[in-house]
């Protein structure tokens, strides 16, 4: 049994996606879980409480820990810790093997123009430090020989999730309202993404590759570092749209947090938007032999994507 907690995500959906080339014997796991594959089992759970923790990882080989708790740094102090904690507990309870995804906040920001799986952790948000409370808890948890682990680590994703994806909401969601595009931070400073479905897959490859585990991994993303107007630029010829846009600054990002709850959440990440941006995925590219999907060809299978489900924002 390989599980995946936090199934409905981006990353969980594109992970079961590709789970299904290794294992037929998958379990799905979320407050209201969806079939991706015909044989998949679900399981309904509210993960932040240890017994659904404990339930949904029992008789697994391999658990994914995909969970995208509310962006809200209150909810992250609160339940981050005591989920990895319950998390680990259970894949030592029941010798299960764990993956978690990860992002990058916790990388010191002088870092960022070039993260590697070596980039020392020295966050400056409050958002980073709790990641890397939890990422030291999977590192404490694999030395004391504990838990088998992978700590597999993307950019700021895009893919058919416009809800989910700064780089979609920017864009994508703009223009199919009739807008103009609105890119947050510097539009001129290179920024790499991971594309949610390179993500599920390097995923399952990881999940499924006994040498891979007790290391940390960049997941497949490509070398290229588009900036903020190269992305509308893409999206825009893509969509048929003009590439008109707007940016949106710190100063206007401080007032507008005023009364927009998810700026004042995203603020204390514009360092992000406002220097170059790289996350180099080469350690995975060497030993998979496999290369990030090229943006263009990502960009158009997702607004196909898109398209043909009918979605509108």
């Amino acid at each position: 049994m390989q599980t995946i907690l936090g199934s409905n995500g981006a990353i969980g959906q594109e992970l079961a996606k590709s789970l299904i080339n290794y294992t037929s014997d998958i379990r799905l796991v979320s407050r209201n879980p969806k079939k991706i594959n015909a044989t998949d089992q679900l399981m309904k759970a509210d993960l932040t409480q240890r017994d659904a923790v404990f339930n949904a990882i029992e008789g697994s080989k391999i658990a994914y820990l995909c969970v995208g708790l509310k962006y809200d740094i209150k909810v992250w102090q609160k339940d981050w810790p005591v989920l990895m904690r319950n998390v680990l507990d259970a894949c030592h309870k029941y010798n299960c093997k764990l993956v978690f995804i990860d992002n990058v906040y916790a990388i010191d920001p002088a870092h960022i123009g070039h993260i590697t799986e070596e980039s020392p952790m020295n966050p400056v948000s409050k958002k980073g430090l709790v990641r890397k409370e939890i990422n030291e808890m999977i590192l404490g948890d694999i030395q004391n020989g504990k838990v088998q682990a992978i700590i597999a680590r993307c950019a700021d994703y895009f893919g058919p999730y416009p809800e989910l994806s700064l780089v979609m909401i920017s864009t994508y969601s703009n223009f199919i309202k009739g807008k103009k595009a609105q890119w947050m931070g510097n539009p001129k400073m290179p920024h790499t993404y991971t594309y949610t479905a390179d993500a599920g897959k390097g995923m399952a490859i990881l999940g499924n590759t006994p040498g891979a585990y007790n290391q940390i991994w960049n997941l497949p993303t490509e070398k290229r570092g588009f900036t903020g107007e190269d992305w509308v630029n893409l999206v825009s010829k893509e969509m048929g749209k003009s590439n008109k846009y707007s940016t949106l600054g710190n100063g206007m990002m401080g007032f507008l947090s005023l009364f927009v709850p998810i700026l004042r959440e995203l603020k204390e990440m514009a360092y992000q938007f406002n220097s170059p941006y790289y996350l180099d995925s080469s350690k995975f590219e060497k030993s998979f032999n496999i290369k990030a999907t090229p943006y263009e060809e990502a960009m158009h299978n997702s607004i196909v994507s898109l398209t043909a489900n009918n979605h509108q924002v």
